[in-house]
């Protein structure tokens, strides 16, 4: 199978956010963008959330997503992961390892 270029939008939250950063460089900095954005609640201050914006390369967006979680968690098992993955007009949205919902833009 050949590889396909996706683009990822979503939305990290952990309970660790010093040990998540150094993992988002190495996975998404080359290939896009992540920022952090800081809680405004005072309960969920220690926690970190980041908003991730990149152009990935891979052969299906189930294998990306699975991926980036699983690196993700393995630094931090308390990581959640909203994502979308667009190819095309083809849109899957993700829940941690669950697939959501698919849609079809036209």
């Amino acid at each position: 199978m050949e590889n396909k270029h996706f683009l990822l939008v979503a939305n990290v939250s952990t309970d660790n956010p010093d040990a998540i950063r150094p993992i988002l460089g190495k996975l998404i900095g080359p290939h896009g963008s992540f920022k952090e954005v800081n809680a405004d609640d005072v309960e969920h201050r220690s926690k970190g959330e980041f908003l991730i914006q990149a152009e990935i390369e891979g052969i299906t967006a189930r294998d990306l997503n699975r991926s980036l979680l699983s690196a993700l968690r393995r630094v931090e098992k308390r990581t959640r992961l909203r994502a979308e993955w667009s190819l095309g007009n083809t849109v899957e949205r993700y829940f941690d390892y669950g697939l959501k919902k698919t849609t079809i833009k036209e």
